[in-house]
């Protein structure tokens, strides 16, 4: 269950001024402990704004090939169509110091015009 900033911020209170252990206190709150740690840590770290919900995905992902680099694989493999592309993959890491371990992929993905 996600919980709003303003709830979490409530949760700490609770937990900071009961007069039981936290342990107990999220115990009751059927809060885990590694879950109300993390906020706390934000907390403490960034205050109130700190406890808003990030977004799950991260900005880039790690195995796609950025668009320039992308475009500049095509247009190796335009002027080079005799090379395989695992040849394709390792010519253009040789020369552009960019690996690339399946530029198959490329023109399965890319719209065509």
């Amino acid at each position: 269950m996600r919980y709003p900033a303003s709830e979490k911020l409530e949760i700490i209170r609770l937990v900071e001024q009961s007069h039981l252990s936290a342990r107990r206190t999220l115990q009751k709150l059927g809060i885990p402990r590694s879950t109300f740690n993390r906020w706390y840590d934000r907390f403490l770290a960034g205050g109130v704004d700190a406890l808003e919900d990030r977004r799950p995905r991260p900005n880039r992902v790690w195995n796609r090939i950025p668009e320039e680099k992308r475009d500049q694989i095509i247009e190796l493999a335009l002027n080079e169509p005799e090379l395989s592309p695992r040849e394709l993959a390792v010519t253009f890491t040789d020369t552009r110091g960019y690996f690339v371990s399946n530029p198959q992929s490329i023109a399965c993905s890319r719209p065509t015009t």
